[in-house]
């Protein structure tokens, strides 16, 4: 499901430091700019302290980073709507008076709960060669302005003055896939704290003006984590500063059905195991044992299908929805291949087929950067491209059949492989068809971004679809270039062995009775007994 991105505040330089267990007076001391885990215990209340403060620092920002729930910062030690922020990835900004050294604040779980959290106190001073930016969100707009130590806030008004001129850039940043430890998120949240190393390391998604309105919607992998992170670049001065990360695996912790530890249910898994094993056999022998090809691809065309019907259109459980997706399929797949059977039609296979590879070369074409351009934000045009390139490919089958027919085997085999450990080791190239889907099954999809992780596992996964799909392509060529184009049809067959039967009279078989009669004479000599029929003379020679 699309995530809302509501980043909190903060400009970040981080270091690491260990862990920090809190005082028996649930006292903290920080150092400027040091991370520090901290542990809440359950109902209590942990103050944050720094002191020394530097003359030249203007203001100061906490904030702190929990993996699963909720940790209020406040400044008041009870805190109220107004004086405090709850969130996974918290943070708060306290403008310092011109006399002031010291400052603290208040950490509570709001959900009476230990927590495990590490924070960061980041200061920022009033002189320099580069004014320094205070965040602030007004509305539904954010605004960064100059700030001063012991000044007065100016007002908000991203219309006029130096906030009108600003740029927000928006990061991503993937965490490693299959990896929901709390140490990963918290080693890479400070990986990509600042600004140098965010877009060093993070992946751009858009920019916007200050005048636009600030919100987006990005597509979510469940269990995969992610780093936001919106970055502030004022370009006539070329100064730059980045709010508060935050972060979001797309799934809840504490399901005890679909959690981020339990993804993958066991009904997917049979499914798509099935599945892989199907495409593995159509992959290098699908051409040769062709009803068995035209069965898996119309239970796959008559599959996707349906469930896209039964999922906009009904509530039902998701394993319901699965087996009766099943079921389809399989009388999808008789149908086509009673057709096959029946009328020998190569034109209206190669349609079904050309539909399917059209398909996945559509959907693959959509999962390159090309997809992420703006002119494909657009519903009407990603659809109109998306046909085009669906029903050209039947096109080009219908002058290279047996070609094309073997070229889908070897493609869509071989992804159907690939689905199949995607519902045992996640890999991102399962998105190249759910993303299609998720198009089909939402109206707005289309305007959220789709970019993907790209790690390892996934061009592990690459090169085992390209090297099952050549191998495949390759050997049924080869097996097949000395065979007629495609097998007759069973139906025309039978009908031309009649009808041979019947004008050929040195046939033995055409002094053979009918198969009626002859299951007639077999049903009355089941339940009669016969009479001996007396002496046998043998024939004399």
């Amino acid at each position: 499901m699309p995530a809302q991105l509501w980043p909190a505040v903060s400009l970040l330089v981080v270091m690491w430091d260990g862990v920090l267990s809190q005082t028996a007076a649930d006292r903290v001391v920080f150092s400027l700019g040091t991370f520090k885990n901290i542990s809440l215990a359950e109902n209590a209340t942990v103050q944050a302290v720094v002191s020394r403060i530097p003359a030249e620092v203007a203001f100061l920002i906490l904030q702190f980073h929990t993996q699963q729930y909720n940790i209020t910062l406040s400044f008041s030690k009870v805190p109220t709507l107004s004086s405090s922020h709850t969130a996974v990835d918290s943070g708060l900004l306290s403008p310092l008076l011109i006399t002031q050294t010291s400052l603290d604040w208040y950490l509570l779980s709001p959900e009476n709960r230990p927590l495990t959290s590490v924070g960061v106190i980041l200061a920022y001073g009033s002189s320099g060669t580069h004014p320094l930016l205070f965040v602030y969100k007004t509305q539904s707009v954010l605004l960064f302005i100059l700030f001063v130590r012991g000044a007065v806030l100016p007002t908000c008004n991203a219309t006029r003055g130096p906030s009108a001129r600003l740029e927000y850039h928006v990061y991503q940043y993937f965490l490693p896939e299959g990896d929901l430890s709390e140490q990963s998120l918290l080693s890479h949240m400070q990986a990509v704290a600042s600004v140098a190393s965010m877009t060093a390391h993070g992946t751009k998604l858009i920019t916007w003006a200050a005048s636009e309105k600030l919100s987006a919607s990005f597509k979510s992998v469940p269990g995969q984590g992610v780093i936001y992170s919106v970055v502030v670049r004022d370009p006539v001065l070329n100064a730059s500063a980045s709010y508060v990360p935050v972060h979001t695996y797309a799934c809840s912790f504490s399901s005890t059905l679909d959690s981020c530890m339990t993804i993958g249910k066991v009904s997917t898994k049979i499914f798509f195991t099935i599945a892989g094993f199907a495409g593995f056999f159509v992959c290098f022998f699908g051409h040769q044992f062709f009803k068995c090809e035209l069965f898996c691809l119309g239970h796959a065309f008559a599959a996707v299908v349906f469930f896209v019907l039964i999922t906009r259109t009904t509530t039902l459980e998701y394993n319901l929805r699965l087996a009766l997706t099943a079921l389809v399929g399989v009388v999808g797949g008789v149908l086509l291949v009673l057709s096959w059977w029946r009328f020998g039609s190569v034109l209206c296979c190669v349609l079904v087929v050309g539909l399917t590879m059209g398909f996945l070369l559509a959907a693959a074409f959509f999962f390159t950067p090309v997809g992420e351009l703006l002119i494909f934000r657009s519903g009407a045009v990603f659809w109109v491209t998306f046909g085009g390139i669906v029903l050209l490919v039947p096109l080009v089958f219908v002058r290279w059949p047996r070609e094309g027919n073997i070229m889908t085997c070897g493609a869509v085999g071989a992804y159907a492989v690939v689905l199949a450990v995607n519902s045992y080791a996640y890999t991102s190239l399962s998105y190249i068809t759910l993303d299609i889907l998720k198009r089909f099954l939402n109206n707005n999809y289309s305007r959220t971004f789709t970019s993907m992780p790209f790690q390892d596992i996934d061009y592990i996964m690459l090169t085992v679809w390209a090297v099952l799909g050549v191998s495949g392509v390759v050997l049924q060529l080869h097996r097949e270039r000395t065979r007629p184009f495609f097998p007759p049809s069973p139906y025309l067959m039978w009908k031309q062995e009649r009808e041979r039967r019947k004008t050929n009279v040195l046939d033995p078989s055409h002094h053979m009775p009918s198969l009626p009669r002859r299951l007639q004479h077999w049903l009355l000599g089941a339940f009669h007994r016969k009479e001996p029929a007396g002496e046998v003379t043998p024939l004399l020679l």
